[in-house]
């Protein structure tokens, strides 16, 4: 099996995106070990000497900070820490995202800025290489403080208390570290606060969602590309002349690579009778490359977020410091995850355009795209589905970060809601997926009508989805279709492998 190190080297997409598919275990560098163990050394001696109050560490929580707490309770502090914050509510967080999470803790808690145990991280390694998955919910962080509700649920089964899931048994945190054999962890001063304060869910839904997108954006120039064939549009709006005086990176990817899906097309040579195609057809370069341009924003973002220290305070040893700030704050996340979260809403949106263009009759093709309409009403249905979705997409992209409720009696009286967004762009994101399946559907029925053939690329993207959902010639129930062309999209995505 082969071995991830952690370590100082930057974390991207790619590398998180090969290290999810081809399964690798974590290991910590010899290098982050001595960081790790260097910052609780210094902490540890730090503390035998400190007489003055040290928030979190000799302190209370939140409003609580002016509390000083005595030596011989700061272990109980630090548990009664995680048990107090896990108030997580709704639904369970996927496995996915939950692995995530504990590649993004261990990353940031490796840096050596946060006083926890080596022990403490090895142990998070070892629910990642054997898949025990805390049981985390999607609501109760409010993307300030940390993620600490969603936090605390990751760190329960440190200590024996919680759920997790291991294959695909869900237990208690006690009952874990029975089948594994393990102690509990002890927290000492500060580890508490390092576990919980920390912007690991939002990070991990945002990265889940990035690496989607930058799929279905791609999957998205795809069908765009069948449904312009299939509709019989105009090749032009895709030279390159255009977009090299209207230079935005996403427009000039957009329209080189359709016009490598057109190669060699018969279709989309033939003459034409029309001189030009609706916007949703015409404009896929600006509209589709504006979202490309966007995806470019958030991944810097949050590729800076998830090699980052994110917790409070922070230690810094060789500075002889221990600094209170506010690393935990996820406002630049919030921002980014409305924003992700519309940019790809409006692929969408265009999506649902081009299907509703391929039912209406027009250019020669049958009106909802069946031989009989009237007898059978073909798919007509499916576009008040796409449509349906859409509008829910709409009113889910009103913004999190617009919002702030004070908390902890005024002294958090300004949060992020950046943890709402992250689950809402999930929530857009899958959404965009179920409308391209059924563009796919819509645009590969139309194309069977037309006498030229597409571009050998073309061709063959439709014989292999004609595999999982066969050609409509009668009504039929459409919902298993859709549901097919849902799953078309994730073996696609599961066995591209790499990011587009």
């Amino acid at each position: 099996m082969e071995v991830h190190h952690i370590d100082s080297n930057i974390l991207d997409l790619e590398k998180i995106n090969e290290i999810l598919n081809n399964f690798k275990k974590l290991n910590l560098s010899n290098h982050s070990k001595e960081r790790i163990q260097k910052c609780r050394l210094y902490l540890d001696e730090r503390m035998k000497l400190e007489a003055n109050p040290i928030y979190g560490i000799n302190t209370g929580f939140g409003s609580l900070c002016d509390v000083e707490i005595k030596g011989e309770d700061l272990q109980q502090l630090q548990e009664n820490l995680v048990m107090s914050h896990a108030c997580g509510t709704g639904e369970a967080v996927s496995q996915e995202i939950v692995k995530l999470m504990l590649l993004l803790k261990i990353q940031s808690l490796s840096y050596g800025h946060s006083g926890v145990q080596l022990a403490t991280v090895e142990r998070l390694i070892d629910f990642y290489n054997n898949n025990v998955f805390p049981v985390v919910y999607t609501q109760g962080s409010l993307g300030a403080s940390g993620d600490l509700a969603p936090l605390a649920h990751l760190s329960l089964p440190l200590i024996g208390l919680g759920e997790v899931v291991v294959d695909g048994e869900r237990m208690s945190g006690e009952v874990m570290l029975q089948k594994f054999s393990w102690e509990k962890i002890n927290l000492q001063s500060k580890e508490g606060l390092a576990l919980l304060n920390g912007t690991q869910f939002m990070s991990a839904f945002g990265i889940h969602n990035l690496l989607k997108a930058y799929k279905l954006s791609y999957l998205a120039d795809l069908a765009g590309t069948l449904s312009l064939e299939a509709f019989d549009g105009r090749k032009e709006p895709f030279n390159q002349l255009i977009h090299l005086v209207r230079p935005h990176n996403g427009q000039l990817k957009t329209a080189e690579r359709i016009n490598d899906f057109l190669e060699d097309s018969e279709l989309i040579a033939q003459p034409k009778k029309h001189v030009q195609d609706p916007y949703s057809f015409r404009c896929m370069p600006q509209v589709h490359g504006a979202t490309k341009d966007t995806l470019a924003f958030v991944t810097k973002t949050f590729l800076t977020e998830i090699n980052s220290v994110t917790d409070n305070p922070n230690i810094f040893v060789a500075e002889n410091e221990i600094i209170s700030g506010g690393n935990f704050h996820g406002q630049p996340l919030a921002l980014a995850l409305d924003y992700l979260a519309i940019a790809m809403a409006e692929l969408g949106n265009i999506s649902e355009r081009r299907t509703y263009q391929l039912v209406s009759g027009l250019r020669g093709l049958p009106a909802f795209l069946v031989s009989n309409p009237g007898l059978n009403s073909g798919f007509m249905i499916p576009q008040y589905t796409a449509a349906s979705i859409v509008s829910a997409n709409k009113q889910l992209c009103t913004p999190s970060s617009v919002d702030s409720i004070v908390s902890s009696n005024g002294q958090e009286d300004h949060v992020s809601m950046g943890a709402n967004g992250a689950v809402k762009a999930k929530k857009v994101i899958d959404n965009v997926q179920s409308v391209l399946a059924i563009e796919l559907m819509n645009a590969s029925q139309a194309l069977s009508f037309r006498k030229y053939k597409s571009s050998p690329f073309i061709q063959s993207f439709v014989e292999m989805f004609r595999e999982d959902v066969p050609l409509v010639k009668n009504d039929r129930v459409l919902h298993d279709d859709i549901k097919s062309s849902e799953r078309f999209i994730d073996n696609l995505m599961i066995e591209a492998g790499e990011l587009f």
